[in-house]
């Protein structure tokens, strides 16, 4: 199994196969527009840019799981996007990413990357764990998305092969994805 055999529907309600990104390295993000980490979808863009022509293809789904941070509805979030990011990248129908509800792609992706734990250097880290521990504990247990932006790193051949939390800014995955973007694409 890879990331390629999940479906997703675009904000539009399309369906549309993971398959499509087949041969790509892929940044697939949970992602709101009203969160403290929102401004990462700036440096979301700026890997877009710099490495989209080697390979590299960021993927956004929304998520109001997290103190309901995402209100806006599937259009109005790719405009807030595009309009306040320059987000040029895909951003998908809003779904839920963790419990019961979660979208198989966002269960298949934490299966495959553990749950390793916050940056506690990042400047909110206290603060954000703070506010997971007293108004949603469960969400600290398993491997379970925590937050926004957790960041999921795929190779060329659909394998998971980072997490990075909320609390790791995009630029520092740079090096690890240039890594995989320097191996070969699989031949079909």
């Amino acid at each position: 199994m890879s990331v390629y055999d999940f479906k997703v529907k675009t904000a539009g309600g399309l369906t549309k196969s993971l398959e499509r990104y087949k041969g790509k390295v892929l940044l697939i993000v949970n992602t709101a527009t009203k969160c403290g980490f929102t401004p990462q979808l700036d440096d979301l863009q700026k890997l877009q840019e710099r490495y989209q022509e080697e390979g590299l293809q960021v993927l956004a789904f929304p998520s109001n799981q997290f103190d309901d941070q995402e209100p806006l509805n599937d259009g109005e979030i790719t405009e807030f996007c595009a309009l306040n990011y320059g987000v040029n990248f895909p951003v998908f129908k809003k779904i839920d990413v963790r419990d019961k509800g979660a979208h198989p792609l966002f269960t298949y992706l934490t299966s495959q990357q553990p749950y390793a734990g916050f940056n506690m250097n990042h400047p909110v880290s206290k603060m954000l764990v703070s506010i997971i521990d007293d108004k949603y504990p469960h969400y600290m247990s398993g491997d379970s998305i925590k937050w926004n932006f957790t960041k999921f790193l795929v190779d060329r051949e659909g394998n998971v092969t980072a997490r990075y939390e909320s609390t790791a800014e995009p630029l520092e995955m740079e090096a690890q994805i240039k890594e995989l973007l320097a191996q070969k694409e699989p031949v079909s």
